[in-house]
């Protein structure tokens, strides 16, 4: 009834209009790898904007993520803890996350540590779903999700926050940036701590140690650009987030006494210059460093260390080749290496090298997208993925689109190249995917709608199968996915709703930790001085392993209700206060693992 209500209430919306504010020249890049307006991007993509992170007061990348259509999360104890994001239903190690372009991720896991990234160095965040590895290479099979870094623009001007909250938080942020002749510039920093609660609930689990288990964070970026002339440009960005936090062990040979904790270290470093050559011709040469790097510890003394650099070169090229028609054409080399202080790899680097090719028309009233992709990689060969696109806009303000593409995901070095005993396999394949979908999109000033049915198909995919881990198995995914975004006058609504079947396609059995149906609503009022927010969310039942006797079992539905309330002090100068959870609602993102019940937040920031 709750699903059919907020459809419903999708159908509504879009068919009513009221005086609104919202541009339709919003400008996005990831889906296409070059600036398109969002309107016409034949993928399904949103935006998360600066004045959405702003007005949210939320901490972390996971937390605005969960609001997504086609977007799940599950995070095991709280702010910091290890994350897992499931996109269209598909694996966590499924969706590539990138860094203003850069891969972040562990290659010996598989997946991107998003739970580190604080959202006050972030200034947007780009949502596309669908196979895109014919843009990207690996791991895009559910979507890919780009992350930037704030960067300065308009006169030089300080900026900062400070606030607190439930389980003793503590968060701060300052920064400077701006323009200064022909050169950009930003520096932030940033600080979150909070004593947390324990992560694993000891009423479900064995030998659990019942403490708080805190989490502190250190984030700084850095962005320089500069333009020589209106032709030539060059830029330089570091990023940098440290994070440590407490987390609990059960079991039967657990010790209810020991304190365990992890350091997560994630940087990223680029070079990149721009050049425009002739009129018709950009290119783009960027050479950028990616890391990720844990530590762990038992009761503090070190355990282990684990460390991913990813070294990327590329080189992109940029034609138009008519009108509005847009050539990519590009070379890219990424590099691979491992480090652990106390596991012998068979091997501890390999290199991708890849090339690539674009092509987006508009031709009036039609658009088409066509990506050719091919990597390969040196420890398991060539992988070669494609995309087909089109879209036609069939009414005033409403479009139809179809597109039909292929995705791979390399194996990581655990699957391959870990010691014997872990099962590793030198001879696995990449799991492999294709993606079909047909969507209805509908645009006009202050409303964007998107309806989406999608059907994902991913064989190959690795499993370990006593003794050794083989490609075997088949995922079946399909689904739709209802978005909408509007506003009529200083009411703004926001509404995501998702059906979805991820499934074993051989078993017929469900895939854990996704649910079948989940969406949410938002709505915020202006009056005045005072913008007020309220957030539902639901999620359908999932199914999980048992912590305790790794048998399946089912998490129960759950309803969250958020509450948000910003005032104006002055121009520049807001007061925040955020209420998550508001009615207190016990349920669980894990099996065994809490969440964090009831958290106020009062903030103050300055953004000039």
């Amino acid at each position: 009834m709750k699903q059919q209500k907020l459809i419903a209430a999708l159908l509504c919306a879009v068919s009513t209009f009221a005086v609104a504010q919202d541009s339709l020249d919003e400008v996005v890049v990831t889906a296409a790898r070059s600036e398109q307006r969002l309107t016409q991007t034949l993928l399904h993509t949103s935006v998360i904007s600066q004045r959405d992170i702003q007005a949210s007061g939320a901490v972390d990348v996971p937390s605005l993520l969960k609001s997504m259509a086609g977007v799940e999360i599950y995070q095991s104890g709280g702010v910091g803890k290890q994350s897992s994001l499931f996109m269209r239903g598909s694996n966590s190690s499924h969706t590539l996350i990138l860094l203003d372009g850069v891969r972040i991720n562990s290659a010996t896991t598989g997946a991107t540590a998003i739970d580190q990234l604080m959202l006050d160095q972030v200034e947007r965040i780009e949502v596309v779903r669908g196979n895109v590895s014919s843009l990207y290479g690996s791991e895009a099979i559910g979507g890919v999700i780009q992350i930037f870094t704030k960067r300065g623009k308009g006169k030089s001007s300080f900026n900062g926050s400070i606030g607190a909250g439930s389980h003793n938080a503590q968060r701060a942020s300052a920064g400077f940036g701006g323009s200064v002749a022909s050169s950009t510039f930003n520096v932030q920093v940033s600080k979150y701590k909070t004593d947390g609660v324990s992560a694993i609930n000891p009423a479900l689990a064995t030998n659990v140690n019942p403490d708080k288990d805190g989490y502190d964070n250190t984030s700084a970026s850095v962005n320089v650009g500069i333009d020589f002339n209106a032709d030539h440009h060059a830029s330089i960005s570091l990023f940098e987030t440290t994070g440590d936090a407490q987390f609990d062990n059960a079991g039967s040979f657990a010790n209810a006494a020991d304190v365990h904790s992890g350091r997560s270290k994630l940087s990223k470093r680029s070079l990149e210059s721009v050049n425009r050559f002739a009129d018709f011709w950009e290119s783009r040469l960027t050479f950028a460093q990616g890391m990720d790097d844990y530590q762990s510890f038992l009761n503090g003394v070190h355990g282990s260390t684990l460390k991913t650099t990813n070294d990327m070169l590329t080189w992109q090229n940029k034609l138009q080749v008519g009108g509005n028609n847009v050539l990519i054409a590009g070379l890219e080399k990424l590099k691979q290496q491992i480090a652990s202080d106390n596991t012998v790899y068979t091997l501890t680097n390999r290199t991708d090298d890849s090339m690539f090719a674009a092509y987006t028309g508009d031709y009036n009233k039609q658009q088409v997208q066509l990506n050719l992709r091919s990597d390969k990689y040196s420890d398991f060969g060539t992988a070669n993925t494609w995309l087909l696109g089109y879209g036609v806009e069939v009414m005033e303000a409403w479009r139809v689109t179809a597109n039909i593409s292929t995705a791979f995901k390399t194996p990581t070095f655990n699957d391959m190249h870990a010691p014997a005993s872990w099962g590793s396999n030198p001879n696995l394949k990449p799991e492999r995917s294709r993606n079909s979908e047909l969507g209805a999109h509908f645009a006009k000033v202050g409303h964007h709608f998107d309806a989406v049915y999608f059907d994902n198909r991913i064989r190959d995919l690795i499993v370990y199968q006593y003794p050794s881990t083989v490609n075997l198995g088949e995922a079946h995914i399909e689904g739709m996915e209802l978005a909408y975004t509007g506003q009529y006058d200083n009411t703004g609504v926001r509404l995501a709703f998702t059906k979805q079947n991820p499934r074993d396609a051989q078993t017929g059995q469900a895939l854990l930790r996704r649910a079948k149906n989940f969406s949410s609503v938002s709505i915020t009022r202006q009056v005045g001085a005072l913008k007020v927010g309220g957030e539902w969310r639901h999620s359908g039942e999932r199914e999980d392993v048992d912590i305790n006797t790794f048998a399946r079992t089912t998490l129960a539905a759950y309803d969250v209700a958020n509450l948000t309330t910003n005032y104006a002090l002055s121009k520049y100068l807001e007061l925040l206060v955020r209420v998550d959870n508001l009615f207190g609602r016990d349920y669980m993102l894990a099996h065994g693992y809490n969440t964090l019940g009831r958290v106020v937040y009062v903030g103050l920031s300055y953004q000039p």
